[in-house]
């Protein structure tokens, strides 16, 4: 490479790990993280501008920098169909999804699953589940993305970079939660479109615009005779591996048999996939969740909504435009040319963004764009380490020990990170072996195997109050078998490289992944259906505020009216918590609608109900301690004994960097009527709110529905 970084470029490297680690511990200093809702959900207190931006950056990794400009390279405006069916699908999430979600009180997704079916089975199959595809998906997968770009960039040892980057990424969350996870995204949202919008200007005008673009891509097809006459390579070139683009390289949706992206499989097969990700994947609920009420979610999703434009522009087209600039080095003529070139057989697209970063930017703004790249790869893992831990505390852990306190989940919570993070870096050496032509599409071909029968247990739970647990775990059991057997076809029968002969089956060679997946979802939902109808169905309260139907009763009664028709009373005797606090004095179906269903861990003050005889504990039987702020805070019933004695520095350390504070074995405080009401409240929309939400939601959907249209016609 001619270009490489120099001082300015380090220099401007090095102060933006200093702003990140600043705000991460400003964040860490002020924060509530010694309470469960604090650390978890960053105490929903981020407005909605905050949740926008941390939103499209968890999402914008360094993947999508180097797997979607190297799917641009390689094959076109194709790969910009995700980007635009993202801005749809998150106005799913805003105004369908987050009002369940807030109306039955969860911190994850897998909790909503045990709450809406009841039972253990499908909460743990969930959350391992998105346990694996968290480690083996997006961690390997961003970290071969942020080391590859490293590399082109700065020529640094491979496995102390990614080292260096996951420690600073860990202690980052362990330290901070949530609230630093978010502030620190918002941070780096400007910092990335910024960045990325300044590369997009500079190639553009290089290339005489996207008319450009689209003219010179076509032509973007490499000197083979330059290439053999300055390499000395032992093959001759036999036209067997494609060097001239595709003819439809400048349409968005294509043909029932385009390998790409055929536009049936598109529809039914990889959206119900995407509807995992964006409606029911902990790394974007989560952030959602951690808004102060219903209308800053919404206005998140909106705002993440107007974001996801920009990738097409920021990322797809300057892959394009590398091609156009380098096309003897991104379209090898052969494998042997390939290794040479990228040290990969499979293809070279996925160096496409970070040659045309070092070859046309100046210096200091290519520091710049390798902060990007690395706000990129921290972003998405201190999401990844953020939602996994509190999957894994909250789902698993306490399922395991029913008594653990809220110190103790949290500090579990942090440990948990540090054994991602020793996972990561044990999972490096598979990453350099796991090189593909494409990764993006690897990415979601993965993605594809997996996640349809999870959207199809979501959408019936939401939609459908006849589907009962019978009936979603055989569905997501029949899904889940298939889908593993297809994806361990497909590492058995791996691609032949493009010089070799293809001799595998049919069914792998010519059924694109979206149909496979397609497959899956409507045979999981079908399952769930038949089975569902022949056995006996849900109990009242399992859906009562766990569908979008039970939402719309409650949606009925205005605030004032609530706070007319409840008042506080001192005589309630039966609480789910077992505290004799101040409760409201309603009636005994509504104090059973109110049950969170036994699980007491609540993001919301409990409520006076029955615990449910039939459905088991979700979590332990641990009191919450509530604030008037909305916050919550698990407290144990008993000390552990730490307290009998002074504790050493190393502990009161340790204390510090966890963000535990000592408190005192209090009674919780009695709850007052703005705490009863929290529900109610995260959910009520002012009318003129509403009406400009809704106006704004015609406004994203129209430009979604735009851009297919104008990229595919």
């Amino acid at each position: 490479m001619g270009a490489s970084m120099e001082i300015a470029d380090i220099a401007v490297v090095a102060l933006y790990f200093v702003l990140v680690l600043g705000i991460g511990f400003f964040a860490m200093w002020k924060a509530n993280r010694s309470s469960v809702s604090g650390y978890f959900l960053a105490g929903r207190t981020m407005n909605w501008v905050v949740i926008g931006a941390s939103l499209f950056v968890s999402n914008i990794g360094s993947e999508h920098f180097i797997g979607l400009a190297g799917s641009g390279a390689a094959s076109g405006f194709a790969v910009g169909a995700w980007e635009f069916n993202a801005l749809l699908l998150l106005q799913l999430l805003g105004w369908v999804f987050i009002p369940v979600y807030i109306h039955c009180g969860v911190y994850t997704m897998p909790e909503y699953l045990s709450k809406r079916y009841g039972g253990k089975r499908l909460k743990v199959y969930f959350a391992g589940l998105s346990l694996l595809l968290y480690i083996f998906t997006k961690l390997s997968v961003d970290l071969y993305a942020g080391a590859l770009f490293i590399q082109e960039s700065l020529g640094w040892n491979l496995y102390l970079s990614i080292i260096l980057l996951i420690t600073m990424t860990a202690l980052l969350t362990i330290t901070g939660g949530l609230v630093a996870v978010i502030y620190t995204d918002t941070l780096q949202a400007v910092l990335m479109i910024g960045g990325a919008l300044s590369l997009t200007v500079i190639s553009l005008v290089k290339v005489g615009g996207l008319d450009g673009v689209r003219e010179k891509y076509m032509e973007a097809i490499p000197n083979v005779t330059a290439i053999l006459a300055s390499h000395n390579y032992s093959f001759a070139y036999t036209n067997s591996c494609r060097i001239y683009p595709k003819p439809d390289s400048l349409k968005l949706l294509r043909g029932p048999l385009d390998e790409d992206i055929p536009w049936p499989g598109f529809l039914l097969g990889q959206t119900p996939a995407s509807i995992w990700y964006w409606c029911a994947d902990q790394v974007i609920v989560q952030r959602v969740l951690a808004a102060k009420n219903i209308a800053h979610a919404k206005g998140s999703t909106l705002m993440a909504g107007l974001l996801k434009i920009l990738p097409m522009f920021i990322i797809v087209i300057p892959g394009m435009i590398s091609r156009i600039m380098f096309p003897d080095e991104l379209a090898c003529i052969g494998p042997e040319h390939c290794m040479a070139v990228c040290g990969s057989q499979a293809g070279c697209s996925n160096i496409a963004y970070p040659r045309l970063v070092m070859n046309i930017m100046p210096v200091g703004l290519r520091g710049l764009m390798m902060a990007v790249m690395i706000a990129a790869l921290m972003s998405d893992l201190d999401s990844i380490f953020n939602s996994a831990s509190t999957i894994f505390t909250l789902d698993i852990y306490k399922m395991l020990r029913t008594s653990a306190s809220s110190r103790e989940l949290v500090v579990v919570g942090r440990l948990f990170v540090i054994f991602m993070v020793t996972i990561s870096i044990a999972w490096v050496p598979v990453i350099i072996e796991m090189q593909g032509g494409q990764m993006y599409l690897y990415i979601q071909e993965m993605a594809g195997y997996l996640t349809p029968p999870i959207a199809a247990l979501f959408l019936l739970g939401v939609f459908w109050k006849r589907c009962n647990e019978t009936g979603a775990f055989w569905g997501g059991m029949t899904g889940f078998i298939l889908g593993t057997t297809r994806l361990i076809l497909g590492f058995v029968y791996r691609e032949p490289r493009c010089n070799q002969t293809d001799e595998r089956p049919a069914f792998i060679v010519h059924v694109h992944y979206m149909y496979i997946a397609a497959g899956l979802f409507w045979v999981s939902g079908l399952v769930a259906v038949v089975v569902s109808l022949c056995t006996p169905p849900p109990t009242k309260e399992k859906v009562q505020r766990t569908t979008v139907w039970g939402l719309r009763n409650m949606e009925k009664l205005p605030v004032t009216e609530r706070e007319e028709t409840y008042k506080l009373t001192n005589k309630s005797p039966v609480h789910c918590n077992g505290n004799s606090t101040l409760q409201k004095d309603l009636p005994l179906d509504v104090q059973r609608e109110r049950c969170l269903d036994g699980a007491d861990l609540k993001l919301l003050m409990p409520s006076p109900c029955d615990q449910d005889p039939v459905t088991p504990s979700t979590s332990a039987s641990t009191p919450v301690e509530a604030y008037s702020n909305g916050h919550a805070e698990l407290v144990g019933h008993k000390d552990d004994g730490s307290r009998q004695f002074e504790k050493g520095v190393c502990l009161r350390l340790f204390d510090w960097m966890c963000g535990y504070k000592e408190q005192a074995a209090t009674p919780a405080p009695k709850a007052t009527e703005e705490d009863e009401r929290i529900v109610m409240e995260m959910l009520y929309e002012p009318p003129k709110i509403k009406l400009l939400l809704n106006f704004g939601l015609i406004i994203v959907c129209f430009l979604g529905l735009f851009m297919f249209a104008y990229f595919s016609l």
